[in-house]
């Protein structure tokens, strides 16, 4: 039987999960006291109301506004290290073995932090979060799709500068419609000429041609969302057939109307076909959701049951932005606990 406590316990892997997006309201109101900032309320509730989308849909630009709330405690580096530790607390409380932090240092730095100390505090508290809580992770630098590719390139160099220091990988997040990922073609041929992994939001307010985009123009690794990658099966043949992991937010993707309705979501359809499916939170606070929440509305909208999850989890795991050989480790050791302590039998791994 699925139930919300059993997958709670499950041990899982989350890849896609922005840092900006996933505080804690409590903590944003006491960054704000304490900063002398601003927030729309210092009422928790009503805090919360005013960012969670909850039953609300918009755009993908929309969405993205609650942004500009968060990131104004998120100004110094004692905050940041701050938020990275107690979202490591957040989901070591749901059983998650291993998550990769995503965010944008360009962000940061309205109060004169540098991009460099900004990535410095966020690793500080990862792995404060790591020796308390025993969750392991890595840090994915985001590239703004609507900034300028000069930016993204500034922001390639230092993940570049951080590759073995806390940085696992980099992104290209933003407002995806007008602003295409071949412009910050540059920036993501230094991240591969660096041997560096690359994941790019893509297919989640524009179609398949972004997709398209972030593959062959940009060398992307994994994609984001992927949500209209069915439109065009010549390309989701390719995706497939090299086994580029996509990273599903099923929440986050009905809040920006990238899909027109839940029992709609091509995650099935893309899990039946054989594609490497991840499920993930993306912003936990802006979409009011956990881990066990998304598996749990895997569940009840298609029925997807225990043995379903173990792939979605090796899965992850086999996709996270690791070195093989600590990849190889961690994905056979969540194989054997979901074996051991769930009855969810190993069958081949293919690392």
């Amino acid at each position: 039987m699925v139930s919300a406590e059993l997958v709670k316990r499950l041990p899982k892997v989350e890849l896609h999960c922005h840092l900006d997006g996933s505080l804690r309201v409590d903590s944003m109101i006491d960054m704000a006291q304490a900063d002398n900032i601003t927030l729309p309320s210092m009422r928790p509730d009503d805090l919360l109301n005013k960012l969670s989308f909850k039953d609300k849909r918009g755009s993908l630009e929309e969405y993205l506004e609650a942004f500009d709330i968060t990131l104004s405690v998120l100004q110094a580096p004692d905050n940041l290290e701050r938020a990275a530790f107690e979202l490591i607390e957040d989901v070591a409380e749901e059983n998650v073995k291993y998550i990769e932090v995503r965010y944008s240092p360009i962000l940061h730095t309205q109060q004169d932090m540098t991009p460099a100390e900004s990535i410095d505090a966020v690793h500080a508290g990862l792995k404060r979060g790591e020796k308390e809580f025993g969750v392991q992770s890595g840090i994915i630098v985001c590239g703004i799709r609507n900034i300028s590719p000069e930016t993204s390139l500034k922001l390639a160099d230092l993940t570049v500068q951080y590759k073995n220091k806390g940085v696992v990988g980099f992104d290209l997040a933003g407002a995806e419609e007008n602003f295409p990922a071949k412009h910050h073609q540059e920036a993501f041929y230094m991240i591969l000429n660096h041997n560096i992994n690359a994941t790019i939001h893509a297919g989640e307010a524009f179609g398949p041609t972004s997709i398209h985009q972030a593959i062959h123009h940009c060398g992307a690794h994994r994609i984001g969302h992927g949500t209209r990658l069915k439109e065009d099966t010549s390309l989701m043949n390719y995706v497939n057939d090299h086994r580029i992991p996509l990273e599903i937010s099923l929440t986050s993707n009905w809040h920006t109307r990238s899909i027109r309705s839940l029992k709609y979501h091509p995650l099935k359809f893309y899990y039946e076909q054989g594609l490497r499916v991840t499920l993930n939170t993306d912003n936990r606070l802006i979409s009011d959701t956990t881990l066990t929440k998304e598996y749990m509305l895997a569940h009840e909208l298609f029925g997807f049951d225990l043995f379903d999850f173990r792939e979605f989890i090796i899965t992850a795991a086999k996709s996270a932005f690791i070195h093989h050989a600590e990849r190889k480790i961690l994905t056979q050791n969540i194989a054997d606990e979901l074996e051991g302590e769930f009855g969810l039998k190993s069958q081949y791994i293919e690392y």
